[in-house]
């Protein structure tokens, strides 16, 4: 899986916000071995808005692109790690559903009594 970019919006983009998205894209890594070299992830953390002081304002955005699919996900959290890690948790729920999906699908066979 390639990590096509790492976007800041509203917020500067540090060492630590960067290493943090390559450390849970670690995990999905794992997850689109068998969608190998086609696997891409773009990410996009920041904030929602630059006037807001409280409340679940830190975003973070992952679109994952596997051959044939593409998954999204969003979260909107008061700490942008935790944005992140919602982020990813819901992209890598999506990529299980969609791999048990075609797992089931190529072991289906045909209907009994039809030949």
């Amino acid at each position: 899986m390639r990590i096509i970019s790492i976007k800041g919006t509203n917020i500067p983009l540090t060492d630590a916000i960067k290493s943090r998205v390559e450390s849970k894209a670690v995990a999905l890594q794992k997850l689109t071995k068998d969608f190998e070299p086609a696997a891409e992830l773009r990410v996009e953390v920041g904030k929602s808005t630059k006037h807001h002081a409280k409340g679940p304002f830190f975003t973070a955005e992952f679109q994952l692109h596997v051959r044939g699919s593409d998954f999204r996900a969003v979260a909107l959290e008061e700490d942008l790690y935790h944005a992140i890690g919602q982020a990813c948790d819901q992209t890598r729920r999506q990529l299980k559903e969609y791999k048990d999906k075609l797992q089931d699908r190529s072991q289906r066979g045909a209907r009994p009594g039809k030949q």
